[in-house]
């Protein structure tokens, strides 16, 4: 192949595109289809219906799992339309908190810092208790992630409002052409026998009485824990049961004397119930209040009104003053515990995400984040598949995946809800403990699978920091190129390639064979990993990425000079880490073209546990050793290798166990 036909379409010419990646009819807005053609009155012939709207995918939810799941869809240039019941996106109220992981997601797309800036930051826990002999008094204060039990970038809370949040990915999707169609609701699809469109769903509209139809290929149901996509798929059910416990939730805010306003506070009084204080941006508080007696007396949910949960708060609260200067949202809500049984359809064509297939208690700040990270699963899968690039195992390891942290947070939530409703401190503290990895994000780790291959048991006599299936640990390098210090794992923007990370001490020199051996068989047809590339590129320039103004300032094009597919990094390890052992030119082709990912492994300063990279993610490499990882294009470890030398054999060897990895779920022509 030549090196022309190599190239992937994410170029500079590829970025100057501004289609729209919704069909022309969402781009004047209408909800309904049954608007005339004026195309057809313009040329004096009879007037006929528009067709209906037409995409690869309809994303059915525009909070926070829709959005996120639809924004990247559009970035990947897949045609997607959204729909939604609501006449806007969140003003009041629902989710608040994003963990360490999401934020680093959110780094990955280029779209953290608005949050960043506007959020509000918890870095600690209190936990308070008062019973019928002792005034309220703190026992104990925590540190939300101890650094010695989980290693983050970002170690906190960030509290923003889910609309801050949806609004996010609605400027992003408008910097793209794509938008939310509202007032939509949900009533059913059907398969069609046509060719270009295999699903028609319907919905019925809000204002007026009329019907919008809408042509797909794929259904993904982001409408929340009453989801109609679920029940629309057959024996799907979400399975689980409600606790008896009913909350009362208040955005306000406050003037109080409470120490610990400013932290996250667990407050519990034997007499009357638990209180949860959250701080929030825009100097808000966030209260849930449990409603413990009132549900043990069956007092009607309706007779729980705010002022009636207002007045608790202060009871739980005392002998603190509470004062309400502005209430912005109140709700009740009853813990529901539940997991859809099944998260596809048989025939791959219709999913459900977020609290569609999984419901929990919100007081570990868990449900919009686990919504995302489904979306943020689904979305470079139904990408791959959509261009015809995968094969049917890839869409599969979705439900196996999602279903498995679903089932992981519902017995985490079952323990802290149980926890937190005891008033118990110390059980509670310790189940942070016990949890902290998962409650970050960071601890949501997949099952072995196509994607996920454990390294080979007789490779190495200790175990490896890298484990397919979960993310690999936050390390510092210097960009060469520039001379930046970059965290390595977030460094590549997430364009819904896979990263293949290579780690060499001398690539100029005696790991040079090593490379000229991956970097000639990946340039060709000579791997599946080069035949992939090619048609992921024909398939880019055929239907390319979506241009956003943005993109103008992150140039993504910078990570993709080869391949759509592909991103190809080398970290410079071990004695070979100065610059003054490395020049570009003298890197074999495939790694001179990515001169936007190579990095000197000589930052440790840097980090956390002041720990280079090759020690973080391989426990560190013997001298002239090369080692090899394949990261997922949603940041997770997939497979790891490493060989004794850098020669050609061992070169030709890693080709071989690339494209081993890679045909598992992969088409090769």
């Amino acid at each position: 192949m030549t090196r022309s036909s190599s190239r992937s379409p994410s170029t500079s010419s590829s970025l100057q595109s501004t289609s729209a990646t919704t069909s022309d009819a969402a781009s004047s807005r209408p909800n309904s289809h049954d608007l005339l053609d004026p195309s057809a009155a313009a040329n004096g012939l009879p007037r006929t219906p528009a067709p209906p709207p037409s995409s690869d995918v309809l994303v059915v939810g525009a909070g926070p799992s829709g959005l996120m799941l639809a924004a990247n869809l559009i970035r990947f240039g897949i045609k997607t339309e959204i729909a939604d019941s609501r006449p806007e996106r969140t003003v009041t109220g629902r989710a608040d908190g994003l963990q360490p992981k999401t934020i680093e997601t959110l780094k990955q797309m280029r779209l953290a810092e608005k949050v960043l800036l506007k959020g509000v930051r918890v870095y600690d826990i209190c936990f308070w208790k008062s019973t019928a002999t002792e005034r309220l008094r703190r026992k104990g204060r925590e540190i939300h992630y101890p650094p010695e039990v989980v290693d983050l970038l970002d170690p906190f809370i960030l509290l923003v409002h889910q609309g801050m949040v949806e609004q996010l990915f609605m400027d992003d999707m408008d910097e793209r052409k794509g938008h939310v169609r509202r007032n939509l609701n949900f009533e059913g699809w059907k398969s069609l026998q046509m060719k270009n469109r295999a699903l028609e769903a319907t919905f019925k509209n809000k204002q007026g009485d009329g019907k919008t139809t809408f042509r797909t290929d794929y259904i993904v149901g982001c409408d929340g824990a009453h989801s109609m996509v679920r029940k629309s798929i057959p024996d799907c059910r979400a399975v689980g049961a409600s606790s008896d416990s009913i909350w009362g939730v208040i955005d306000a805010e406050i003037d109080t004397d409470f120490p610990d306003l400013w932290s996250k506070a667990v407050v519990h009084s034997e007499q009357a119930g638990s209180v949860l204080i959250i701080p929030r941006e825009r100097n808000m508080t966030r209260m849930y209040i449990e409603l413990k007696s009132e549900t043990r007396e069956g007092v009607p949910k309706n007779e729980l009104t705010k002022d009636f949960v207002m007045k608790r708060a202060g009871e739980i609260m005392q002998p603190y003053y509470l004062r309400w200067r502005r209430i912005e949202w109140f709700g009740r809500y009853q813990i529901s515990q539940r997991v859809a049984s099944r998260f596809s359809t048989d025939d791959l064509n219709v999913f459900i995400a977020g609290d569609a297939s999984h419901t929990h208690s919100p007081k570990a700040a868990q449900g919009m984040n686990t919504s995302m990270h489904d979306a943020w699963n689904l979305a470079w899968k139904l990408n791959l598949s959509i261009r015809g690039l995968a094969k049917r195992s890839l869409l599969e390891t979705y439900e196996a995946e999602r279903r498995k942290i679903a089932k992981d947070l519902i017995s985490f939530d079952y323990e802290h809800a149980n926890a937190f409703s005891a008033g118990d401190a110390k059980a509670l503290a310790q189940n942070f403990k016990t949890n902290v990895r998962f409650i970050s994000g960071v601890g949501a780790e997949y099952a072995p699978n196509v994607l996920n291959v454990p390294a080979n048991a007789g490779a190495s006599t200790s175990p490896w920091p890298l484990v397919p299936g979960c993310l690999p640990p936050p390390a510092k390098a210097t960009r060469f190129i520039d001379a930046n210090p970059v965290d390595l794992q977030l460094a590549i923007p997430m364009l819904g390639q896979f990263r293949i990370f290579v780690f060499a001490s001398d690539p100029c020199g005696s790991s040079r064979p090593f490379l000229e051996a991956l970097g000639s068989a990946h340039l060709g047809q000579g791997s599946l990993v080069g035949r992939a590339s090619a048609a992921a590129n024909a398939s880019y320039t055929l239907q390319p990425p979506a241009f956003g103004e943005s993109d103008t300032f992150i140039r993504p094009e910078r990570y993709t000079p080869v391949s759509g597919l592909f991103t190809y990094a080398l970290v410079v390890a071990g004695l070979g880490a100065g610059r003054d052992r490395v020049e570009l030119d003298r890197l074999p082709p495939l790694w001179r073209e990515s001169r936007w990912s190579v990095y000197l492994d000589d930052a440790a300063e840097l980090d956390a546990r002041r720990m280079s990279c090759a020690e973080k993610w391989w426990g560190g490499l013997a001298r002239g050793e090369v080692a090899v990882v394949n990261v997922r294009p949603d940041g997770y470890v997939g497979s790891v290798a490493r060989w004794a030398d850098g020669s050609r054999l061992s070169g030709e060897r890693a080709v071989r166990w690339l494209d081993g990895y890679y045909e598992g779920f992969l088409k090769g022509d």
